[in-house]
């Protein structure tokens, strides 16, 4: 019996082939490059939202973002995963009945705090995206930022407690890994020369390795659609903005609460030799690919 084809599933073999064809160049362009992928946990928590309230939406939210790393490491890109977990932290707080603090945006971290950002960011959120990425071969590798001295830390104020800043990056173990074809995927805890852990903010510790990677890009995925002129209205999203730009808006007010590190972020790369950083809306499925591979592109895209 002969099956033919119908109108409807030739035109979208059709729409298949021609967007393979699109994402050709850009195949081309990125192969052998550096990219430097945050995945946030409001990203996380946000698709997970948007797939259905629960642990299976949260797992399907993780699958998507897994499939699309292992698309880019497959056509020849070199993603280095770096996460945050600031939402699954309160979490877990909360469910210990501690009360979680902050100030100017960072959360005030005691010793138990520490421990409990530790567990969370290093034992469940690392692990959790390294074994969706290695469902599809032996691919990824967790680590922190203690392990190997990659992120050596210094406390940001006495009155936050266990929250650091960057110091400096050692970035040769990540180099070993990525040479060898492995995605490392980092936990942004660092510690400082005596060995005392930190927790820090995880844009910050994404631009700072885009930087020292000398990566072609940086992309931060979370859970708003990029940056916008006025923070509560959608029409005023910017689709590309040069660091003169980002400054003004930085000036004025525009980048706040967990948006500013972000811009921040994204401009100290750039002005640091990063060709291009971006901010996506990690709710939408596949939006790395979209930005990647596409020539509309989404989100926002920081440029010199």
């Amino acid at each position: 019996m002969i099956v033919k084809n119908s109108r409807a599933q030739r035109a979208a073999a059709h729409n298949t082939a021609s967007l393979l064809v699109e994402a050709l160049p850009y195949i081309q362009r990125f192969r052998g490059k550096i990219v430097v992928v945050k995945y946030g946990g409001n990203a996380l928590n946000g698709a997970a939202e948007a797939n259905g309230n629960g642990d299976g939406g949260e797992s399907d939210a993780l699958a998507s973002f897994a499939q699309d790393v292992v698309l880019m490491r497959a056509v020849g890109i070199l993603p280095v995963v770096v996460h945050g977990g600031g939402p699954q932290i309160g979490a877990l707080m909360t469910r210990l009945g501690k009360v979680t603090e902050f100030r100017d945006g960072l959360r005030v971290t005691d010793a138990e705090t520490l421990d409990i950002a530790r567990m969370v960011l290093v034992g469940k959120v690392n692990r959790d995206i390294v074994s969706a990425i290695n469902v599809h071969g032996p691919l990824a590798v967790g680590m922190s930022g203690e392990d190997a001295n990659l992120i050596t830390a210094a406390q940001s104020h006495v009155d936050l407690g266990f929250v650091g800043h960057v110091s400096e990056v050692d970035p040769t173990m990540l180099q070993r890994l990525v040479a060898e074809g492995i995605i490392p995927v980092v936990a942004t805890i660092g510690a400082d020369e005596a060995g005392q852990a930190y927790n820090i903010n995880a844009d910050t510790v994404a631009g700072a390795l885009a930087e020292a990677l000398h990566a072609e890009k940086l992309i931060f995925l979370t859970d708003v659609e990029g940056l916008r002129v006025v923070p509560d209205d959608p029409a005023t999203l910017i689709h590309q903005a040069s660091l003169d730009v980002v400054a003004e808006i930085l000036r004025g007010g525009g980048a706040v609460g967990g948006m500013k590190p972000k811009i921040e972020a994204c401009a100290q790369a750039v002005r640091g030799g990063v060709d291009r950083a971006h901010i996506l809306d990690g709710r939408v499925p596949h939006a790395l690919l979209l930005e990647l591979f596409t020539d509309s592109g989404v989100g926002t895209m920081v440029l010199p």
